[in-house]
């Protein structure tokens, strides 16, 4: 399924998707990818955005929501690349993590997408799917992806996370999935589908772990 998965976000180097993914929280690929082209061509790197004034970083990512949070973490990830990193973004999780507006999630996404490093992204659809399908039992992101690792080999986490986002948008929807038309009917055990014929509901079953960051 989803051959030819993606990463959704429109980017040219590291730090494009960096901020991008940064930008996509509580917000849709779609919506960022019309806000980036304006933002990187007037800061195209991250000197540019360390200096940045944070009104104009306001003003150009307004749209994608939470936007002064945002533009604080955009331009504080930015002084900390430039002080830390040479301008460079790092290619570590250990490094990237505590930069602000960067958890496990952004983290996972730039590392798999452009420095080749395996990675499981959890983000709403991921935790999602992976609760109806019986993969985990956990909401904590971070519970979610230990336990998604265990399922695939590492060469696998980055196009499995895309393929699970895929399928979340296309059929899987929070509200109304289209079990009519999923091909993994015949495997899922609906777990939480409401008026699922015999299957547990999710309350039953599952932890109430807090969200986590990312």
């Amino acid at each position: 399924m989803y051959p030819e998965s993606r990463c959704a976000l429109e980017y040219e180097n590291p730090l494009q998707l960096l901020v991008a993914t940064i930008l996509s929280a509580q917000c849709t690929d779609a919506r960022v990818n019309k806000v980036t082209p304006a933002l990187f061509a007037r800061f195209p790197d991250a000197k540019s955005l360390a200096q940045a004034d944070l009104g104009e970083i306001e003003k150009l990512i307004q749209s994608t929501g939470f936007f002064r949070h945002k533009a604080a973490n955009i331009r504080g990830c930015c002084r900390e690349l430039m002080d830390r990193h040479g301008g460079e973004v790092p290619r570590t999780l250990e490094e990237l993590v505590v930069l602000p507006g960067v958890g496990r999630k952004t983290a996972n996404v730039v590392l798999g997408h452009c420095f080749g490093v395996p990675g499981i992204t959890v983000d709403t659809h991921v935790g999602r799917l992976s609760r109806r399908l019986g993969l985990t039992r956990h909401d904590d992101p971070v519970k979610v992806e230990r336990d998604l690792m265990e399922q695939w080999p590492p060469g696998d986490w980055t196009i499995t996370s895309l393929r699970l986002i895929d399928h979340g948008r296309a059929v899987c929807a929070a509200r109304k999935p289209a079990c009519d038309r999923c091909g993994l009917a015949d495997l899922c055990p609906r777990v939480g589908v409401e008026g699922a014929p015999g299957r547990s509901r999710r309350s039953s079953q599952g932890s109430k772990d807090e969200d986590g960051g990312g």
